[in-house]
């Protein structure tokens, strides 16, 4: 039995009220099939938000190092989290992401690799245009408007699928394709 329904009844009885958590465009959300979902990343805190929000079970990737945790591990995989090693092409966490998008589940991504210091969006990495590109999932943009303060509004924005036929027709280069994407999260932090 999975822990993963529990827990996000936890964290949302805790993250919801704390943050005064809107979510908005859920609409767009696909009820099934692979969704590669991307978003902004400002806080330790964005992976439980994005899971208690989104409507179906997000799997994310999250650094190697906290794997080493050992209850920490347990936890994580627990919770559909797979390791990988920043800095460079990890193989094997590619082959995971696209095997999550290509059985109809939803990867969560944060093209920026990292939290962002200043809350401004920056810029993103090619691993979000390959697992665009690479897969028939849809492409959802997602935008997390701060800031994390108790008993502030947080905002968990999520937009239209990017209609991806004209960019895997046209062969663009996954940099052009996460560059695409940073442009739709960034839409969608204007509003």
């Amino acid at each position: 039995m999975s822990l993963y329904p529990f827990a996000r009844s936890i964290v949302a009885g805790i993250l919801k009220p704390t943050y005064r958590i809107k979510v908005e465009g859920l609409e767009n959300f696909p009820k099934d099939g692979g969704v590669f979902l991307c978003t902004n990343h400002i806080s330790n805190y964005d992976p439980p938000v994005v899971g208690i929000t989104a409507p179906r079970k997000v799997f994310f990737m999250a650094k190697a190092e906290l794997f080493k945790v050992p209850i920490l591990k347990d936890l994580l995989m627990n919770f559909g989290t797979f390791p990988v090693n920043r800095g460079g092409s990890d193989r094997e966490a590619l082959r995971t992401g696209l095997k999550i998008l290509k059985e109809g589940n939803v990867l969560g991504f944060f093209p920026e690799g990292t939290r962002s210091k200043d809350g401004e969006l920056g810029k993103g990495l090619p691993g979000a245009g390959f697992f665009a590109l690479r897969s028939t999932a849809a492409v959802v943009p997602c935008a997390i408007i701060g800031p994390y303060k108790p008993f502030k509004t947080l905002r968990v924005v999520y937009g239209k699928p990017i209609n991806m036929d004209e960019y895997r027709e046209k062969k663009i280069t996954t940099e052009e394709m996460t560059g695409i994407i940073m442009g739709e999260i960034g839409k969608l932090l204007e509003k």
